[in-house]
């Protein structure tokens, strides 16, 4: 039998945008414990993009996520002794999750000096719809498409 599952953490908003989006991403940002490191190379970051696009930078970060984040993805699933990627749809959640996640480890593949800038790179880039994050993104819904065939394995 089963364990019943552990209930959600409710996670309070981050003190600065006052908004529960920003600090979960400060949460994935975070590494050892450094939580008022990773708020500063966030809100560095959110300085930076509003220095070069001249715009609120919550609203960038917001645009950044709904673009990055997946609809379709594929899971293994195995058939009589054949694995099929069968395609599924993300939960919000689940898209969140993967978006932060891809944006944080495409930010730190850039050549800039330091991770706010290279943080606010990604999210502008993320925001005009380019980027690595966005190529993970397509690569994802393109494998999607292609095993389409499987998708009456769900």
């Amino acid at each position: 039998m089963r364990r019943r599952r552990p209930e959600k953490r409710i996670i309070l908003p981050d003190p600065v945008y006052n908004d529960v989006a920003v600090a979960r991403f400060v949460n994935y940002l975070m590494e050892r414990g450094k939580k008022g490191l990773s708020e500063r190379i966030l809100y560095d970051a959110f300085e930076i993009i509003e220095t070069k696009t001249k715009s609120d930078p919550l609203e960038q970060f917001k645009k950044a996520i709904e673009n990055v984040g997946p609809i379709v993805e594929v899971k293994s699933k195995r058939v009589g002794g054949a694995t099929y990627q069968v395609p599924v749809e993300v939960r919000a959640n689940r898209r969140q999750a993967l978006a932060y996640r891809w944006i944080i480890s495409f930010s730190k593949k850039r050549p800039q000096k330091s991770m706010a800038e290279k943080l606010a790179a990604e999210l502008i880039g993320a925001a005009n719809n380019e980027g690595g994050a966005i190529k993970k993104r397509e690569d994802t819904h393109r494998m999607a498409e292609a095993n389409k065939a499987f998708a009456h394995f769900r």
